[in-house]
């Protein structure tokens, strides 16, 4: 049975992509921030699947969810993100907010990745998909939510750097566009379904190979430029 990691499943993309995993004959760890949300996310996805308790953020945390996790990983997914603060204009930023939102949009993804980096060279094809955004886009200029903009486009960066690190493990890193999803964070007037987001994404993974790592993808599966 093929195991995979996936952040932040307790809503959204997440839990679309644990539910879609799961029916897919998969073994999921998901991560949630709470032991309550951990219960809940337990119940709503049913049997295969396992809620680690950690705050992406909290480095320690997530080291001592690795060092319980007894299993190797065949994919890790860096879902968790947050687009926050609420005045993220050039002209009127709320710096603590924009360091927040760089901890988790930037520094998370590659902190999860080096920390479970010893399950996933556990596996013969290990792969680490990271969501991104087409607000990252370098040649889509526009001034709104620059932090979180600016935050997405620094992760596209840091996951070509850990696929150049890791290209000689054979162990492909890649980016997905998950476009305009109709989540808490995307709102109902959204374009697309998260259900179909997940299910393009997983189909990615699936596909995925060496030759392809460092790319950018949207989720249905065109290669996207950054």
């Amino acid at each position: 049975m093929p195991t995979c990691l996936i952040t932040a499943t307790n809503r959204g993309i997440g839990f679309e992509l644990a539910r879609n995993a799961l029916a897919d004959g998969w073994k999921v760890y998901g991560s949630v921030r709470s032991d309550t949300a951990a219960q809940e996310s337990a119940r709503a996805l049913g049997d295969g699947n396992v809620q680690l308790v950690f705050d992406v953020t909290d480095h320690d945390a997530v080291s001592r969810a690795a060092a319980d996790l007894d299993a190797p990983l065949d994919l890790l997914i860096n879902n968790a993100g947050i687009i926050t603060p609420a005045r993220q204009s050039p002209l009127d930023m709320d710096f603590a907010g924009f360091m927040k939102t760089l901890e988790v949009n930037t520094l998370a993804p590659l902190a999860v990745s080096q920390i479970f980096l010893p399950h996933l060279r556990r596996s013969r094809a290990a792969k680490i998909l990271t969501i991104s955004s087409q607000m990252s886009f370098m040649g889509y200029r526009k001034a709104d939510t620059l932090a979180y903009r600016a935050s997405k486009a620094a992760v596209n960066k840091v996951m070509q750097g850990l696929a150049s690190e890791l290209e000689p493990e054979g162990i492909p890193v890649a980016l997905i566009d998950p476009g305009w999803v109709r989540t808490s964070m995307g709102g109902p007037a959204a374009d697309n379904c998260p259900r179909d987001v997940a299910a393009g994404i997983l189909s990615v993974a699936g596909a995925l190979g060496i030759e392809q790592t460092g790319k950018i993808f949207k989720w249905s599966g065109e290669e996207r430029s950054f």
